[in-house]
């Protein structure tokens, strides 16, 4: 896997995925920027927040479960002082569908928490504390 990085001007930056696709970050204005991207510790939590998604509706759809949504909120906390890591991280998966078996959602949500997230493992492994929880959405 690789990126590439250009700096634009101010603190403004262009990142490119190996895959062709781009991202725009910046800062807010008191650091300098326009605030016309999202900040780079920001992309770092939506992509652990992607990447968990990605394995919860996988694991559901293998699972033949008829889900019809998956919205993921995250929300983390990160040192006070230099550098300022992620200290703590959670992500509460909201899972709308029809005659979801709740076995089969907590066992996705455990699965990619454990086994299958690397975003979410690195993260761990690096001292941040990662917590998953979720809730069914049942419709009609």
């Amino acid at each position: 896997m690789k990126a590439t990085i250009k700096w634009v001007d101010g603190v403004m930056f262009l990142g490119e995925s190996g895959s062709g696709h781009t991202v725009v970050m910046d800062g807010p204005p008191e650091a300098g920027g326009r605030n016309m991207g999202i900040r780079p510790m920001e992309t770092v939590l939506v992509g652990l927040g992607g990447c968990a998604s990605f394995d919860v509706v996988s694991i559901l759809k293998k699972a033949r479960q008829d889900i019809r949504d998956v919205h993921t909120e995250l929300a983390a906390e990160r040192a006070d002082v230099e550098p300022k890591v992620f200290t703590k991280i959670h992500l509460h998966f909201v899972v709308t569908g029809k005659n979801l078996k709740e076995a089969h959602v907590k066992r996705a949500v455990e699965l990619s928490a454990e086994k299958y997230c690397s975003a979410s493992i690195l993260m761990g492994r690096a001292g941040v504390e990662v917590t998953h929880d979720y809730e069914i959405v049942e419709i009609d």
